[in-house]
């Protein structure tokens, strides 16, 4: 069993967990109730992937919204209790036992916040299989994706090279790290928020394969 690559480096929500769509809902309820009135659509197509300076920054240009004091605590608690019942997506663990066994290194790299990022991988099942190989952008001095810094920081982690690793990512900005920081980079169409348009966006963005589920991973990867 040859895994053709130096290391499999994966992104978090919507590619291990299967968190978008659950924090989605929270984030436009909240919103609503700041006066700010977005379709889980409008939103998911917004935010999947990016950091809060990010997201927050756009909403302001686009909509002159500023989250008022306070919206950070009820938001913050609001996505805790959500995250509380997010499942891993299926197979996730599966594919990194599957690594183990073939002795591939591999870690997570998320723009999701540390405390958030510990959270989900708990509730998910998936803490052990990561270990201390996990990692986010407080790490690399705050440089989240679309930056190419999380993902070299993780294979550097791994003793891996970047530029021989494999990226798994579902969303523009994952894959526009990923390919920033030289590796290859796979789409991954398993989580709850794919829409339709989702295979062709990461293909224009650089993805060079698109996957459908964790099983035909394994199976790509020679698992």
């Amino acid at each position: 069993m040859t895994v053709p690559f130096a290391a499999v480096l994966f992104d978090l929500d919507g590619v291990l967990v299967d968190s978008e769509v659950l924090a989605n809902r929270v984030w436009v309820a909240q919103l609503a109730e700041h006066g700010l009135h977005l379709s889980h659509a409008e939103f998911l197509a917004r935010s999947v992937g990016r950091t809060y300076p990010v997201l927050y920054a756009e909403l302001e240009r686009d909509y002159g919204w500023q989250p008022p004091d306070g919206f950070d605590a009820l938001n913050d608690a609001a996505l805790a209790l959500a995250f509380e019942g997010v499942p891993e997506i299926e197979g996730a663990g599966e594919t990194l036992r599957a690594l183990r066994a073939a002795g591939v290194p591999y870690a997570a790299a998320s723009n999701s916040r540390r405390d958030r990022l510990d959270l989900k991988l708990r509730v998910a099942g998936l803490s052990e299989l990561l270990g201390d190989h996990s990692y986010d952008p407080a790490q690399v001095g705050g440089r989240g994706k679309p930056l190419p810094d999380l993902y070299r920081h993780a294979a550097q982690a791994l003793g891996a090279d970047v530029r021989a690793s494999l990226v798994i990512e579902d969303s523009l900005t994952g894959v526009a790290a990923g390919v920033a920081a030289g590796a290859a980079v796979w789409g991954l169409l398993a989580g709850g928020h794919v829409h339709d348009a989702l295979a062709a966006e990461l293909t224009a963005a650089g993805a060079s394969r698109i996957i459908g589920s964790h099983a035909d991973l394994r199976a790509a990867l020679g698992l």
